[in-house]
């Protein structure tokens, strides 16, 4: 096990979380998905998890399996059109993880949600949670209105809320 990143995470409580995504910067996410989605037929997730468990850490589990479990358990797959794709933020550790459905992997080159990654992590290294969260949503979705243009007949098929973990 990575001590330093032991480290990190038991240093992470969910208070310092939600100092850094207040109810004021929730609401604003929730805003930005809401309207983005107007754009495109894809449904955009946003969840924020402070820290992963000691066993997860004992496992050695990465952000991006970790995020591909969240996926999973929020069923963001669930789609009519598999056009979910989930925005993940691991705060112990710094990283931010998109992960897409498979009706978009096909369709958007990784190099995409790369770019939208590091864009969103240097906000975050700064401290602008919600400028960089807001930022990322609208990145998400200039790529998924590129892709998937609004069809007329999609509905709103995942919670527009982002999820504190």
């Amino acid at each position: 096990m990575d001590l330093g990143r032991f480290a990190r995470h038991f240093a992470m409580t969910p208070w310092r979380a939600r100092r850094a995504f207040p109810d004021k910067t929730l609401d604003a996410i929730q805003h930005e998905v809401t309207e983005q989605e107007k754009r495109h037929s894809g449904q955009v997730r946003f969840v924020v998890e402070a820290e992963l468990t000691t066993g997860q850490l004992w496992a050695a589990l990465t952000a991006r399996s970790r995020a591909i479990e969240v996926f999973s358990m929020l069923q963001v797959w669930n789609t009519e059109s598999n056009s979910g794709v989930l925005v993940y933020v691991l705060l112990a550790d710094h990283r931010v993880e998109v992960v897409a459905d498979r009706g978009i992997q096909r369709k958007v080159p990784a190099a995409d949600w790369s770019a939208i990654v590091a864009m969103m992590e240097t906000h975050f290294r700064a401290g602008r949670f919600e400028e960089g969260a807001v930022a990322g949503v609208r990145a998400v979705s200039e790529v998924l209105a590129t892709h998937f243009p609004p069809d007329g007949m999609s509905a709103n098929e995942l919670p527009d809320r982002p999820v504190m973990l």
